[in-house]
């Protein structure tokens, strides 16, 4: 039995050595520092960026409408073969010949078209805004998920260890107090599978621990396992007074919504314009010569210009307009019952997130106040079971409940973390 138990405490701290050197090797990261990171390397964000640009993108162009398409040329040509002077009867030697156009156009009238064009690019810039913010909370949510995992599993291989601890000093308590003759062969035996499963959680932990380092490595764009080093203080309950209404007012997702349906019903209106007529004017200006030009617009070649003005009204195009209004119509109803929902299910969020938020607090109180009577209770099981006022039975369940609140309050403070980070990512604001 000593032998196993030497043996057994050889074991036990090899794994506490390599987990020492692993984390002195390891990188480290506070959770603003992983935040900034994450930002940066997440698909989601790079994503969301892209889009704005293409909102932006999308939106000069509607701008660009309003301006003149213009267009010019010039070209030179030669060619091998001679031509013969009508006037001389001589041939003339090949040479080169120049040519030089302009060309300029304007929609004068569109039917209002462009007008819900632009309206309906800048609500779909707005929604790009929107969808980086919001994105950019979800990453920020996701990564304080993960900081705050890699930190509570860091603090469960601690609870872990000193339930190792406690295990290892009660095995040697029921093997002296068998050899005394104090106690029986099954409180030896009893301790020595309470020690095995300590071992076990210790390891279990240690894998976990491991795990959630190389998740919250991949999260900041690091190939390998990253320590969370958390702040020490636990920050306070954020003022919720006036947060459910900047919530409905201001949140990612509802501003998301509402541009969304705001280009919707812009582009009823550029549906609806394909009713009115389209007044269009274009210009052009073309010279030729054969002659050296003389820039910018080649002065000394012959001019030939010309003014168009056009007006095209589709009377009949088979429904089609009918067919892109309702297609339009049906959009747009979609969008702004979305856009409802949206604001209902912000909302439904935000109760439940300050409920789990406040629920979490509590529990945090509630958790260390269990821990201190745990902690009591075993310091007396202890004392009861050396002079033999209670049975080995007493104080493994006093061991096993003082290493379920520490759990527990590990468990909790975990909790208070999330929920308050939930809140954040809802609201779209840091509290």
């Amino acid at each position: 039995m000593k032998w196993r138990f030497v043996i057994s405490l050889i074991v036990v701290s090899m794994p506490f050595a390599s987990l020492k050197a692993q984390q002195t090797a390891q990188k480290e990261v506070t959770l603003n520092e992983a935040i900034a990171r994450a930002l940066q390397v997440q698909p989601v964000m790079v994503q969301a960026r892209g889009d704005q640009r293409n909102a932006g993108a999308t939106k000069m162009t509607a701008i660009g409408a309003y301006l003149p398409q213009v267009s010019t040329g010039a070209s030179a040509a030669r060619s091998n073969v001679t031509r013969v002077d009508q006037t001389t009867g001589r041939p003339v030697p090949a040479e080169y010949s120049y040519t030089g156009s302009f060309n300029a156009s304007l929609e004068l009238f569109d039917g209002f078209r462009r007008i819900a064009n632009l309206r309906a690019a800048s609500a779909g810039s707005a929604a790009a805004e929107a969808e980086v913010v919001n994105q950019r909370f979800q990453t920020i949510l996701a990564t304080k998920q993960l900081f705050y995992d890699a930190s509570a599993q860091e603090d469960l291989v601690r609870v872990a260890a000193a339930q190792v601890k406690r295990a290892q000093q009660q095995l040697q308590i029921s093997i002296d107090k068998l050899h005394a003759g104090s106690a029986t062969r099954s409180d030896s035996l009893r301790s020595q599978v309470e020690y095995g499963n300590a071992r076990i959680a210790l390891l279990q932990a240690q894998a976990a621990l491991a795990t959630s380092q190389a998740n919250l490595g991949r999260q900041i764009g690091i190939d390998a396992s990253v320590r969370a080093v958390p702040d020490t203080l636990l920050p306070g309950p954020p003022d919720t007074a006036d947060l459910r209404h900047a919530a409905l007012a201001s949140a990612p997702l509802v501003q998301q919504a509402d541009a969304q349906a705001s280009t919707a019903r812009a582009m009823v209106w550029s549906a609806r314009s394909q009713y009115w007529p389209s007044l269009s004017v274009s210009y052009s200006n073309n010279r030729q010569g054969v002659g050296s030009p003389n820039l910018p617009f080649f002065d000394n070649y012959p001019e030939t210009f010309s003014w168009r003005f056009g007006v095209s009204w589709p009377i009949l195009n088979g429904f089609i307009r009918e067919a892109n209004q309702v297609s339009a119509s049906v959009t747009r109803d979609l969008a702004e019952a979305r856009a409802s929902d949206t604001r209902r299910q912000v909302n439904a969020l935000l109760t439940q997130q300050l409920a789990a938020l406040a629920t979490a607090r509590e529990q945090i109180t509630i958790s260390q106040d269990n821990l201190a009577a745990a902690t009591e209770d075993l310091r007396v099981q202890n004392e009861r079971y050396r002079v033999g006022a209670s049975t080995i039975l007493d104080l493994l369940t006093s061991q096993a409940a003082l290493t379920q609140a520490e759990v527990n309050v590990v468990q909790t403070r975990f909790n208070y973390l999330i929920a308050r980070a939930q809140v954040e990512a809802v609201v779209g604001r840091t509290l």
